[in-house]
């Protein structure tokens, strides 16, 4: 035990003749430094692979921006002169705002801004993009000064300048954040009327939506209901024969997604191995198993099926088999003693597994992209069509980010329905 002392006025000191509090604080600060720096790289890999590029998504899906330049940056005085106007009252704006708009297109097509803010409102209202395009090298000519009316110039290069659509589009997207792209995200859309919903035959990202969801629910339960009894099989074994066969569970991590997705692929065409053996056994026409829900859900359930039985097994390996004899020693028959006894104690891992798989699947774009067709894509090949094709990255973000919200809301009513605290991994 270490020596103490004590000072003239009754506090007790350390060794080296500081105050044994603050000796004790200094040491238990130093052990929190020691402990923060050994997590420190971790923290700094969550901060930057997840934090960060979350953060950046949740941004770029209320930034109104044009390329690199925010919309009122780029159009200033358009921005100003707009705030009077209402488009409610079905008139054009005054001649004031066609000269800003003069002003600020010439400007824009000098620092070739100009297309890329045809396109930015034309994610708004389609037309808008070829408009700016036209219009910019013609507007740059005028002479502020002497040229005018302006507005009847705009019309001369097109009639569309006496659209009141597009100057609702323009005024309603003039500010540096918009709620625009969560608008499209919803299928909804701002008009000179307020927020409507789109015609029902144009409200695709809802339908992927609840299509994501639900294919993904079905494959869960598709996982679940093969997986059990293999994670089952697995736990009752052998050491030596469990082990052998988890290796063939986790075989298929082993190769690569895209690889075993164009073998599904090559699998369920028409004139697929499974087609050829079905018209073998006598069947006249062939099954349509690609292009389709159908396809998509063969394909991810075999993809996503080591992710159930993993912790499955994990949990039915620490349950003891004397459970189940106990039970059947005490009249228990085979479906009692599963239903009342096994089965409960492997609840945790179906929960695990669960969630695990429904997370996956919903953020799959791979599988669905090569043998979902038209109707087997999820909502995640859409977020990447406007990341990689389109370029609207503000709508892609607040696709994600409602994506993000849909899982966050069901992990919620999960944990309230049973409980996060019950989902063990063994």
């Amino acid at each position: 035990m270490a020596e103490t002392h004590t000072d003239a006025n009754g506090l007790v000191l350390a060794a080296d003749g500081t105050p044994l509090k603050q000796s004790l604080r200094r040491a238990l600060r130093a052990q929190k430094t020691r402990a923060l720096l050994l997590i420190a790289p971790l923290l700094l890999f969550i901060l930057i692979s997840f934090v960060l590029p979350i953060g950046e998504m949740l941004l770029r899906s209320v930034q109104n921006k044009a390329g690199t330049s925010y919309i009122p940056d780029i159009i200033p005085n358009v921005v100003q002169t707009l705030e009077d106007w209402d488009p409610a009252s079905g008139e054009m704006p005054p001649e004031a705002v066609y000269r800003a708009m003069a002003i600020d297109l010439a400007t824009a097509f000098e620092d070739r801004n100009h297309t890329q803010l045809g396109r930015r409102f034309n994610y708004e209202t389609p037309g808008m993009s070829s408009l700016f395009r036209k219009s910019g090298r013609p507007v740059s000519r005028w002479d502020i000064e002497t040229d005018g009316p302006f507005r009847e110039a705009f019309l001369d290069i097109d009639d569309d300048w006496g659209n009141i659509e597009y100057w609702a589009t323009i005024q309603a997207n003039s500010g540096y954040y918009t709620g625009g792209y969560f608008l499209a995200a919803v299928d909804a859309q701002r008009t000179s009327e307020g927020i409507t919903m789109k015609d029902p035959d144009q409200r695709v990202y809802q339908k992927l939506m609840v299509r994501t969801l639900w294919l993904s629910f079905v494959i869960t339960v598709c996982t679940l209901a093969l997986g059990y009894p293999v994670a089952w099989l697995l736990a009752d074994l052998p050491a030596r024969t469990s082990n052998l066969l988890l290796i063939l569970v986790l075989l298929p991590f082993w190769t690569s997604l895209l690889v075993r997705t164009s073998a599904w692929k090559i699998l369920l065409q028409q004139q697929g191995v499974i087609n050829d053996f079905w018209i073998a056994l006598g069947f006249a026409e062939r099954l349509s198993l690609i292009n389709n829900q159908l396809g998509v859900i063969i394909a991810m359930t075999h993809i996503l099926l080591p992710f159930m039985i993993l912790p499955l097994y994990s949990v039915m390996k620490t349950i003891p088999p004397s459970y189940l004899r106990a039970a059947k020693s005490l009249g228990a028959t085979n479906t009692t003693a599963f239903i009342r006894v096994y089965f409960p104690q492997t609840t945790p891992g179906i929960g695990a597994g669960a969630l695990l798989v429904f997370i996956l699947a919903v953020g799959y774009f791979i599988t669905p992209e090569l043998v979902g067709g038209a109707d087997g894509t999820f909502i995640s090949n859409r977020i990447y069509y406007q990341f990689s094709s389109s370029g609207n990255w503000g709508l892609a973000a607040a696709l994600g980010t409602l994506m993000l919200l849909v899982v966050l809301i069901l992990y919620y009513i999960y944990d309230k329905l049973v409980g996060v605290d019950n989902v063990k991994l063994g």
